[in-house]
């Protein structure tokens, strides 16, 4: 019997922590396979990103991006993920889009925290005050619940309406500043030029980095990359796709043996000392998708 879960009733039975476990324990199964799919007509988009793990079953995921939706007040991007099974290949669940993008991405930054920022981290910057902005908050929360948090956004506008949702995060107004006095800087912007300087950067510090998704988009520099170490979630879907590293690889500011690991090689996802500067690539991926889709359907299923 295939199940439908929404947005609201789906994520009242979830964690961030448990998310993060699940994560690394998908990670244990063989490498997904991945393949993406557009479809255009003028503006509008569909895309579909599959994935399949042996072991957990297939994940399709639908997004429809209709731009000009916004002139009617009607939400630019729609979908759904349908989830199979791998045993007969079954329909299992149809789940919301929104629902697994919010846990996927803001929980693949976490994973990689929890492993490589110092866990007595206690300011954390988030730049960009977005939708991600708002499952990063919650995300950091849940693994740094002592820490205080301090949003930078380019318009005043858009950190000023985070804070009215948010009333106990702090708004930067200096962007270099800011990112000199956090433990923990995660960044989620469509910028395609670098936001964060490797010059800004300080001893112990970790830099997320979500929102750069195309070949020309960048949020740090030269500098920042090559002044600390380098993890992504996946090799196969960042670093030759996303500018972030494409850019700098191509350039020789960097080569694709400073990448340390991606989550296929958790274990070597640690700090070599407390004054290191990490930086981690979150670049997404149908196989994510697969993995968080599963975590929400187990857990719908234990609360009945």
């Amino acid at each position: 019997m295939t199940v439908m879960i929404p947005f609201a009733e789906g994520e009242r039975h979830l964690d961030w922590l448990g998310l993060t476990d699940a994560l690394a324990a998908g990670h244990d199964l063989p490498p997904a396979e991945v393949a993406d799919v557009f479809l255009y007509e003028g503006d509008n988009t569909l895309l579909n990103r599959s994935a399949w793990i042996p072991g957990m079953g297939l994940a399709v995921k639908c997004a429809t991006i209709f731009p000009g939706n916004r002139a009617q007040n009607e939400p630019a991007i729609g979908g759904a993920v349908n989830l199979f099974s791998g045993q007969n290949g079954a329909l299992e669940a149809i789940i919301d889009f929104h629902l697994v993008t919010k846990w996927k991405t803001a929980g693949d930054s976490l994973l990689a925290a929890r492993r490589l920022a110092r866990p007595d981290s206690r300011n954390i910057l988030i730049v960009g005050a977005g939708t991600v902005a708002h499952s990063l908050l919650d995300a950091y929360q849940a693994a740094f619940p002592q820490a205080q948090f301090t949003i930078w956004n380019r318009s005043p506008g858009g950190a000023e309406a985070f804070q009215t949702t948010h009333p106990h995060v702090a708004i930067a107004a200096d962007l270099q500043k800011a990112v000199s006095q956090a433990d923990i800087v995660t960044c989620a912007t469509m910028s395609t030029d670098p936001l964060i300087m490797g010059a800004w950067l300080q001893p112990g510090q970790h830099i997320d980095l979500i929102g750069a998704y195309r070949p020309d988009m960048r949020e740090t520099d030269d500098d920042a990359l090559r002044r600390g170490r380098i993890f992504v979630d996946s090799r196969e879907t960042t670093i030759n796709h996303i500018g972030e590293l494409k850019i700098p690889i191509s350039a020789g500011a960097i080569a694709e043996t400073d990448i340390v690991a991606d989550f296929y090689t958790l274990d070597r996802f640690a700090r070599q000392s407390d004054t290191e500067i990490t930086i981690f690539k979150n670049g997404g991926g149908a196989h994510l998708d697969l993995m968080t889709s599963r975590y929400i359907l187990s857990h719908w299923q234990q609360e009945g």
